[in-house]
């Protein structure tokens, strides 16, 4: 495979399985670290530049980002399923259809973020026990990032459109342009211009809407689909396809993010925001093959889903699977060996870093378990089964992590400690990761999947696993 090739749709319902995921997962994942180091640079330019407090007020709004983007994970996942499976199919209008209706309802939801979320952050913040001492910093970085939020969005939306069509390598090349102009501006805005916080939204922001427009340009170049002002109208159908395969997405990321303020409550009173920011940062990096490997794998099952081909589902989770635990070893690996150097990189307080990298060692017992997790989870939402994955999310966190959170946090306090050990966050997590695995084998084991394609070709009898 060329270059050229790389940044046009592939067609994975042919070839071997796992050169096809490979091929695929390769860019997504180099993509996805991109990625991450927006947040990353900010919280290295914040904590160098201003203090460690200031990586405190960008990580307490992190939450509150992740629960507002429950309308843009429906509309992205919902529509990523129909477009694989659409395009796997070959069935030209609807996936026209379905791209413009999910144009449509991105604009409507990132309007609606922009006018309410500005209004709500400071009295969430509150409620989330924010410290005083860096508040106004998270006010500040959160009300500005929502009301930009429109680039963000379309980029993210666009980006599962493209890889929808087999294309992640077009999103790599975005991104990492979108990065290097973060990172330039959040030099200037904090090192030069001592904006503070705010430098560092306004920075994200600019390189989140050029990133979204260059996602837009290379969208239209594809000739697959027609991007026509009919295509953007409403259409009740595919409307209703894509809250129904995106809604349940969504309220998983809603659920999973209202549990983060409540453990981000119980870290404010435990006061070690500073240190989960930074353990967070780093964990970015290591989550990036298990996200990567999921994405593949629903692109994978869709567009073959769509073809009728759900013997080749079934090889390719074999395939895919093994290449994401191998992946997954040597990420991890890595986090073990150098993970204290790239804490330094946003705090110089040893205490702190040191802290960091303990709790860090206590995530690396999951990383395996929740590779599984991803990998599963990703084919039964490829196929058209989001309702699974979303009742053993919601079991997860609202059963199991939170109350855990608490438990531990309650049995480990001290005089040293009095609202309870760090450890009661991390480890409490590692045991949802390690239990979401269990329960998303027996779901994919079972089946259900196999029923929920939207395609006639995906209509087709299919071969156990």
């Amino acid at each position: 495979m060329n270059i050229k090739q790389l940044f046009q749709s592939q067609d994975m319902t042919i070839g071997k399985p796992w050169h096809k995921i490979l091929i695929f997962s390769i860019p997504l994942l180099l993509s996805n670290i991109a990625q991450q180091l927006y947040s990353t640079v900010d919280s290295i330019v914040v904590g160098r530049f201003i203090g460690d407090d200031a990586i405190a007020s960008v990580n307490a709004s992190m939450p509150i980002i992740m629960m507002l983007m429950v309308f843009f994970v429906s509309i992205s996942s919902g529509s990523s399923v129909m477009v694989s499976q659409y395009f796997g199919a070959r069935q030209r209008e609807d996936l026209s259809r379905s791209i413009g209706v999910t144009l449509s309802l991105t604009f409507i939801a990132s309007v609606f973020i922009m006018i309410v979320g500005p209004l709500v952050a400071p009295g969430i913040l509150r409620l989330m026990q924010t410290q005083p001492r860096y508040f106004d910093w998270s006010v500040a970085y959160l009300q500005i990032i929502l009301f930009g939020i429109m680039g963000f969005a379309y980029y993210n939306i666009l980006a599962g459109i493209l890889r929808g069509l087999g294309d992640s390598s077009s999103s790599l090349l975005f991104i990492v342009i979108a990065t290097i102009i973060n990172i330039v501006l959040d030099l200037i805005f904090v090192a030069v211009f001592h904006m503070g916080v705010p430098g560092v939204a306004i920075a994200t922001l600019i390189a989140q809407a050029i990133s979204a427009l260059l996602t837009l340009w290379r969208l239209r170049k594809y000739d697959e689909f027609d991007l026509k002002f009919e295509y953007l109208k409403l259409k009740p159908k595919f409307v209703k396809q894509l809250l129904m395969l995106g809604l349940p997405t969504g309220l998983t990321q809603m659920i999973f993010s209202m549990a983060m303020v409540f453990t981000q409550s119980l870290t404010n009173l435990i006061d070690v925001a500073a240190v989960t920011g930074i353990v967070m940062r780093v964990d970015g990096f290591a989550m990036q093959p298990n996200f990567s490997f999921g994405i593949a794998m629903a692109t994978f099952t869709g567009q073959n889903i769509g073809a009728g081909r759900i013997d080749r589902v079934v090889e390719g989770r074999k395939q895919g699977l093994i290449l994401a635990l191998i992946t997954t070893t040597i990420i991890t690996g890595l986090i073990v060996v150098f993970g204290k150097n790239l804490m330094y990189l946003f705090s110089s307080t040893e205490a702190l870093v040191d802290l960091a990298y303990n709790m860090m060692l206590v995530l690396t017992i999951g990383y395996l378990a929740f590779t599984v997790t991803q990998v599963l989870g990703g084919i039964q939402r490829g196929a058209g089964d989001t309702v699974t994955p979303m009742y053993i999310a919601i079991f997860n966190t609202v059963i199991v992590r939170v109350p855990l959170a608490y438990l531990i946090a309650h049995l480990t306090k001290t005089p040293e400690w009095p609202h309870g050990k760090p450890i009661a966050l991390f480890l409490s997590l590692v045991i949802t990761w390690i239990l979401g695995a269990i329960l998303n084998a027996i779901a994919y084991a079972k089946g259900k999947w196999k029923t929920k394609a939207l395609t006639r070709a995906g209509a087709r009898p299919s071969i156990d696993a």
